[in-house]
């Protein structure tokens, strides 16, 4: 009994024990605010698009989790015996130097939130960044993370770094050369059956002419534009290349290509 009432009495154990029902206290508050944005996500999915929802949302998660982190860090510092208010009168000396050395980290931040506020891009856009491009899985107050549609393997951006990052629209851009001897009425036809056949393929939203776009030496180039969701480019690109040489091997038409005479001397 004595053993007890030592363990209970004992400062030490006393500090475990606050400090413990601090951090459960932070964890029970988290939860409950993550809670509350659930529900506020789904009920304000009417006004704003389900990826600017879920980019704000991950966001103020990311906030929250960062305050009570540092709230709680404090308190158990308290808990200790740390000075907390002296520690923190101390803040504004040591603010200049810590500045310097987190300045980048609060460049992060401001443009975390101009990320979120400005839509530059949301959760589910592709955005290409360097030689990496995929679709953004999450945004958080320091980085921004995608998947690279090419490796597969994940990508994290600094969020200051969004002067560099591309938002792939999600337009192919395809030209089509024809040789000189087929008539620009018949061409267009032919595009015009390429493009009737691209519009039902599956993945592909739409598909239109454009006209010509080149005056080669042995051909003229005619483009079409297609559109689709860009995570799928690569694979839509193959595919409408291959819708494009099946009709041209209808129409019995050759892709040209250049020549190169060769004259010799007796």
């Amino acid at each position: 009994m004595d053993t007890f009432k030592h363990i209970v009495e004992n400062v030490w154990t006393q500090r475990l024990f606050w400090s413990a029902i601090v951090i459960l206290l932070s964890l029970l508050i988290y939860r409950i605010i993550a809670r509350v944005l659930s529900v506020k996500e789904k009920k304000s999915s009417r006004i704003m698009s389900d990826k600017k929802n879920k980019t704000l949302i991950r966001m103020l998660k990311s906030v929250a989790a960062g305050t009570l982190s540092i709230v709680t860090v404090l308190m158990v510092l308290q808990i200790y015996g740390v000075n907390v208010t002296s520690m923190l009168a101390g803040v504004g000396i040591a603010s200049i130097v810590i500045g310097f050395a987190l300045q980048d980290s609060l460049k992060d931040i401001v443009r975390g939130f101009v990320i979120v506020s400005d839509n530059y891009y949301e959760i589910g856009d592709v955005i290409k960044y360097g030689d990496n491009v995929g679709p953004v899985v999450s945004v958080s107050l320091l980085t921004t993370r995608i998947q690279d549609i090419n490796t597969m393997n994940y990508v994290s951006i600094a969020n200051r770094n969004i002067d560099q990052v591309e938002v792939d629209p999600g337009y192919i851009y395809i030209p089509i050369p024809f040789p000189y001897d087929i008539k620009i009425e018949k061409a267009e036809q032919v595009i015009h059956d390429m493009v009737q056949k691209l519009r039902r393929h599956h993945g592909i939203n739409s598909a239109d002419y454009q006209g010509i776009t080149k005056i080669d030496t042995s051909s003229l180039d005619y483009q079409i534009v297609i559109t689709c969701d860009p995570a799928n480019k690569l694979q839509i690109r193959r595919d409408c290349l291959r819708v494009i040489m099946i009709t041209l091997e209808e129409a019995k038409i050759r892709i040209p290509y250049q020549q190169l005479d060769i004259h010799t001397k007796k």
